[in-house]
This record gives structure tokens, sequence and C-alpha cells, in this order.
């Protein structure tokens, strides 16, 4: 999928349109269920709650210094490692460009891909940043978990394509988000910030 992992910020995304869909910063965090891995995928399985989750924007507004570092820290390389759940429950691993702009984070793939079909099915994703040369962490190692969220206003989708011009025809979800982690090294020193909707930003040193 064409796109840079650098676009609009929450910050300017309120002059330009749509900042959040569908509620704004101080929308409730509520859960959604979906078939367990151990089980068919049509709903025979036991139930898995999850967090529904919030939009970039709101993320950004709620704790505005840690995820858009987050956020830049992605913007350094356009193409980064999508996981999603097979039907069979499996993991699959893809890559991906993620594309931040109009206040939300973006998955933005080609129509058939295999991915695209495991979001229809099971919406939960997970996106981890390139980790980039050497092994020391010293750009630190980002993910992101949430809901992918299929985007089907024609007047967004039109807008978008505007935008990034990617190759079509094209699906393209819109990210809810459920977690943000952040593993950086500093001094010999391990450090874990991960930021929930629900339970904001918590930070380990080991």
């Amino acid at each position: 999928m064409t796109g840079s992992a650098e676009g609009d910020s929450g910050a300017d995304a309120g002059a330009r349109g749509p900042e959040v869909w569908p509620s704004g910063p101080g929308a409730p965090v509520t859960t959604a269920s979906y078939p367990g891995t151990s089980g068919a995928r049509a709903g025979s399985g036991p139930g898995v709650a999850v967090p529904r989750g919030v939009g970039w924007a709101v993320a950004e507004a709620r704790e505005p210094g840690f995820v858009r570092e987050v956020r830049e820290r992605f913007g350094r390389y356009p193409h980064h490692v999508l996981g999603t759940l097979r039907a069979d429950g499996s993991p699959r691993l893809t890559g991906l460009e993620a594309d931040f702009r109009f206040g939300e984070l973006w998955l933005g793939m080609l129509t058939g891909s295999r991915k695209g079909t495991d979001l229809h099915t099971d919406p939960r994703f997970a996106l981890h940043a390139n980790p980039g040369p050497g092994t020391d962490l010293s750009e630190g190692d980002v993910r992101v978990s949430g809901r992918a969220v299929p985007m089907t206003d024609e007047e967004v989708i039109r807008r978008y394509a505007a935008e990034v011009r990617p190759p079509e025809p094209f699906l393209l979800f819109r990210a809810e988000v459920t977690e943000i982690v952040r593993v950086a090294v500093r001094d010999a020193t391990m450090i874990v910030q991960s930021w929930r909707p629900d339970a904001g930003l918590r930070t380990v040193r080991r």
C-alpha cells in the first residue's frame, strides 16, 4: 500500500475535516466480543471481550507527549509489520505502511489481500514499528494494538485517495487503539511504557 507514515497530526485535523470517528476525546471506552482462537470463528468458540478503543487523536489528546513520540517513531520508516488473525485463529504477519492523517491511524491494503480478509473476520490487530538498523533499541521499540474498523464513508475514502494516491482498488481501515507500547534502553535500563484508554500511561523500569 503506497502512502507516507508521516501525515497530519491530531492538532491539525480539526481544521481540515473530521477529527475522529465516531466521537470526541471524552468518548467512553466500551467492549466487543469476538470468537476465541480455540474454535471456529463463526461464533462457536468462547467469546473474548476486548476494548473497542479510541481514535488516534483521542489518544494523543489524553497523553500528548507519549503518543506523539510514538507517532513520530513510526514516521521514521515507511514499512512496518502488521499482525492479524487467520480464520483458524493462528497469527499472520505482513508488511504495511502506517499512515497518520486526519487525526487517525489508517491501515490501507489492496482489495483481496489476506490481511484484509483477516480484519473483516476479526478486527483485532497489532502493528509493530520497523526496528531500524542495529540491535540497541536506541530508537525505541514501539507497537500499537487495537481494532480495525472498515471505512465505508465514500467522501473520506476519496479524500484519503487524493492525498495518498494508493494503488487501486484498495481497502481502508481506521484504527481504534486499545494499547500503545514503547520499549527503550537508557543507561543500561530497559524502560517499558504502555498506554491504554481505560488505564492511562504506565512506566516500568527493569
